[in-house]
């Protein structure tokens, strides 16, 4: 058997295989950013006996939204279509971990609260999209945030957390990647702070650490999962010194008992891969000399280079995008080396059943 298809341990759980499902932002929410039967039949569809699934980036505050048609747990009315999603997962015998995020300053003021201004650590003009009922449109300049609208984002994500126990999750991972408001506190082009959440590399940990304190003090710390991207440039990010800040990232969690470190390699820009990015999985080679816990990889991977990366030690679990959209059944695939759908990257983000819930299991395509 190879090891992707062996079983494994993560926090208080027992996994038959190592095949995860990647958080993938879908935007098919419905109207007060609810999950609806099409969100649940989706994940349904995902889940296998034993597997683990990752739920996409679910706003934790009412302010943190960057795409229409983004799931949501900032208010109670929310909870209810996440509990749809989950007991689906759980009669397939899946397990599902909620993620929360916060877009930053990654917005534009069409998704936001009464049209206010989006925010971030520091006010900088950068690039970037969001997702309006106009379309994919620039973001909106951001304004600093206040030390005390800090410490409430970090009361916002607990609150959402306590949501995500009610709605049925098995635990709950911090998105600290992808150029949203976790990664723009990291790394130093978006954090030009002179206060206790900036500056130095401890400084602008800060926040990363305060939520995911604030989680664990939820869920307890086997169920708590972090994602970050090392040396990740997507939404205009960048750091003077990617390797010693997320180092230092390493080492401040791994004493935390965190149920996963989950790594998105560089050579992903968003969901587009870098053809100038090294092609070898750097970033959970770099951390894995930190980290010694649980480590889900993410970003690129087929069959054979998530086998090598597990043969080699540096990572436990895989994480699929992609592939995992086209293929419903990928951990069957991939354990019968059977051919993969392709994938349709326009219908990717927002939409209806296209491109979301019609894509064909192996058995189904082989019949028709």
């Amino acid at each position: 058997m190879s090891t992707l298809h062996s079983s494994v341990k993560v926090g208080p759980y027992t996994f038959a295989h190592r095949v995860v499902l990647a958080p993938l932002t879908r935007m098919r929410a419905e109207p007060g950013a609810k999950p609806g039967p099409l969100m649940a039949e989706y994940y349904a569809q995902r889940a296998s006996e034993g597997g683990l699934l990752i739920g996409e980036a679910t706003i934790a505050a009412a302010n943190g939204n960057g795409y229409l048609g983004a799931p949501g747990l900032f208010e109670d009315s929310q909870i209810a279509g996440w509990k749809r999603v989950t007991d689906a997962v759980h009669a397939k015998g899946a397990k599902i971990f909620l993620q929360l995020y916060h877009a930053g300053r990654q917005s534009n003021i069409d998704v936001q609260p009464a049209g206010s201004i989006p925010v971030g650590p520091s006010e900088i003009l950068h690039g970037g999209v969001a997702y309006t009922t106009e379309g994919w449109v620039p973001n909106t300049p951001n304004r600093a945030l206040q030390i005390d609208e800090i410490k409430a984002l970090v009361e916002s994500f607990r609150t959402a957390a306590e949501r995500g126990i009610k709605a049925g999750f098995d635990g709950v991972e911090l998105h600290g990647a992808n150029g949203y408001l976790v990664d723009q506190f990291l790394q130093d082009n978006s954090n030009k702070r002179t206060d206790s959440y900036g500056g130095s590399i401890e400084n602008r940990t800060r926040f990363l650490l305060e939520v995911t304190q604030a989680l664990i003090s939820v869920w307890g710390s086997d169920r708590v999962g972090v994602r970050v991207g090392p040396s990740g440039t997507w939404g205009d990010m960048g750091d003077s010194n990617p390797e010693v800040l997320f180092s230092y990232v390493a080492q401040q969690l791994a004493p935390l008992n965190l149920a996963y470190l989950h790594l998105i390699e560089p050579r992903i820009l968003g969901n587009i891969e870098d053809e100038n990015a090294n092609p070898a999985p750097i970033a959970a080679q770099l951390m894995r000399k930190h980290y010694k816990g649980t480590i889900i990889a993410a970003g690129g991977f087929n069959g054979e280079s998530a086998e090598a990366i597990l043969q080699a030690g540096d990572a436990d679990l895989v994480a699929f995008g992609r592939h995992f959209i086209a293929n419903p059944d990928l951990p069957e695939r991939l354990r019968q080396n059977l051919p993969l759908n392709a994938y349709d990257r326009p219908t990717f983000f927002g939409g209806t059943e296209v491109g979301y819930t019609d894509y064909a299991f192996h058995a189904v395509a082989a019949t028709a």
